[in-house]
């Protein structure tokens, strides 16, 4: 599970959240509740950005304590295909080329809006010499 801590603070009435590992992420609710909803979503938008670019994904700091935002499993499987093949400086058509797919397959693996299936995100995985996990815990 993948959990990155938010900072809450109102302005202007509105709950504001903001992201110190990715400053530049944030968003607001009416509520902390809907402001904590709506932070996942920002959370992956920025995450789609930082792909786009081909840069690093800031690791989320470690803390115990909230609040945080989990990122959904599916957005965690492609987070983490995307570090394993920048750790392998693997892009994405040497990819493709390994998985004999198109390159717009590979791009919508990498596509955190998209909702591939499991085993294409295992394939990538053994295609890098890695082999997807899945863990189940208690709800926090």
């Amino acid at each position: 599970m993948v959990r990155y801590p938010v900072k809450l603070a109102v302005e202007d009435g509105q709950v504001v959240v903001t992201f110190p590992d990715i400053p530049w992420a944030q968003t607001f609710g009416e509520d902390k509740e809907e402001a904590l909803a709506r932070a996942v979503d920002a959370l992956e938008t920025a995450l789609i950005a930082i792909i786009s670019d081909r840069d690093p994904i800031p690791a989320p700091t470690l803390s115990k304590r909230g609040p945080f935002v989990v990122l959904p499993a599916l957005s965690e499987a492609k987070v983490s295909l995307y570090r394993t093949m920048r750790d392998q400086k693997v892009g994405k058509a040497e990819l493709a080329r390994r998985l004999n797919w198109h390159l717009p397959q590979v791009d919508r693996l990498l596509d955190l809006r998209h909702a591939s299936r499991l085993d294409q995100i295992e394939a990538a995985f053994r295609a890098l010499n890695k082999r997807l996990g899945i863990e189940v815990m208690d709800a926090a």
